[in-house]
Formats: structure tokens, C-alpha cells, sequence
């Protein structure tokens, strides 16, 4: 089946002159193995590859079940030359979210049976 990782993480991105710098974070151990299963730098090059000319980079950072990545060259000379009107590698992290991966049923039903991660409550 297919999920998007908004189903299994959360992210926070950021730009720096012409690169964006994710922190992707999963809920859980769980859906921290999806992620690093599925969330390679092939298929973060391929999901932005329409805004994306330049490579990718990807570290686990298994200790905060997430990963980081910087994608190169991804917003056209940097904040001041960008055409686009948003926030640039802020509104990069949505985007992300919405690239999707899979996983069998029984991956799925482990990950939302596993408690999340953190000091927020539970939904």
C-alpha cells in the first residue's frame, strides 16, 4: 500500500542560500524503518526532480529517529533571485510530507499501533 509521510513523520525545513536543509522525523521506531527504507536520496531527487537540478544528501540520524537532508541547487540562486512567491525551504517541508512510500498492511497497522515519540499527547 501507499501512505504519505505525513501518515508515519513530520519535518521541519529551512533555506540557506541555494540549498534546503530538511530534519524529517518519524513518529515512531516504526515508521522511522519505513523512512529509511523508503526515503533514499534516489527518491527525494525523483519526487522534486521538477524544481530540483542539483543533488541531494542524506544522513539516518537514528538517536532522533529522523533524517536530515539538503537538496543542492534547489531554489534558483537563493532567496533573492528565487521566482517563486512562498517560503522557500519552509514551504519545502509540506512538500515533502506529501511524497509518498510503501509499505505492506502489517507495517502500517505497526506503526499506528506503536505510541508516538516525544512529549506531545497522543491524538
Amino acid at each position: 500500500m501507499q501512505i504519505r509521510l505525513a501518515d508515519i513523520a513530520h519535518a521541519r525545513s529551512g533555506d540557506k542560500a541555494d540549498s534546503v536543509d530538511f530534519g524529517l522525523f518519524a513518529w515512531n521506531e516504526a515508521g522511522y524503518a519505513v523512512l529509511l527504507r523508503e526515503v533514499t536520496v534516489a527518491s527525494v531527487q525523483a519526487h522534486f526532480a521538477p524544481w530540483l537540478p542539483g543533488q541531494v544528501e542524506c544522513w539516518p540520524l537514528a538517536n532522533l529517529l529522523a533524517i536530515k537532508l539538503v537538496l543542492k541547487d534547489a531554489l534558483q540562486g537563493g532567496g533573492a533571485r528565487n521566482l517563486r512567491s512562498d517560503n522557500l525551504g519552509k514551504s519545502m517541508g509540506g512538500a515533502l510530507l506529501r511524497m509518498t512510500v510503501n509499505l505492506s498492511e502489517e507495517e502500517w497497522a505497526h506503526c499506528q499501533s506503536q505510541p508516538r515519540v516525544g512529549w506531545w499527547p497522543e491524538p
